[in-house]
């Protein structure tokens, strides 16, 4: 596991100065660890350097995006980080293609293409799964405080009125 993804799991709140501080280091490692893989590229030519240069792209895309995932902690920014590592992969993948010639390379591409589209849907989709499950548990939880409140029906005067300001409290509202 590199540095960058050992600083990027240490994240406190993306409000505290550790944690930008952090999330600024996990960047400038990733930015380092691509320069340190680009310069190996420089003695390649040809495909084999695109798909080197390809490849420390997306690893500090990678490396990047986590960091930024877990700093700014928001299913928007986990879904567009997703999407950002798909992308890199993808650049990858098409590059690694340039060395194909006629059929074998239009299969490559589209291989490429149909790998991009999946990422891209699959990252979507969990966005999706992630909001319907947040708007069910709003509903359970609604749903046990109609139940709550319901059972201080059963009481009276300040019986009743603790066991609705304690089912209030409960539930935060």
């Amino acid at each position: 596991m590199s540095a960058a993804a050992l600083g990027a799991s240490s994240f406190a709140s993306a409000s505290s100065p550790e944690a930008k501080a952090s999330f600024n280091g996990a960047k400038d490692i990733a930015q380092a660890e691509y320069k340190i893989a680009a310069a190996k590229c420089d003695s390649l030519t040809g495909n084999p350097k695109e798909v080197c240069v390809a490849e420390a792209k997306a690893a500090r895309v990678t490396l990047e995006s986590n960091a930024s995932a877990q700093y700014k902690n928001t299913l928007s920014n986990r879904t567009n980080s997703a999407k950002a590592i798909v992308d890199a992969s993808y650049d990858v993948e098409k590059a690694k293609c340039g060395s194909k010639n006629g059929n074998e390379k239009d299969v490559c591409i589209k291989i490429a293409d149909a790998n991009k589209i999946a990422g891209i849907a699959n990252a979507t989709a969990d966005k999706k799964v992630a909001e319907v499950r947040a708007d069910a548990r709003q509903d359970k939880v609604a749903a046990g405080y109609k139940v709550e409140l319901e059972k201080c029906e059963a009481f009276a005067g300040a019986a009743k009125d603790s066991c609705v300001s304690t089912t209030k409290m409960q539930f935060g509202k």
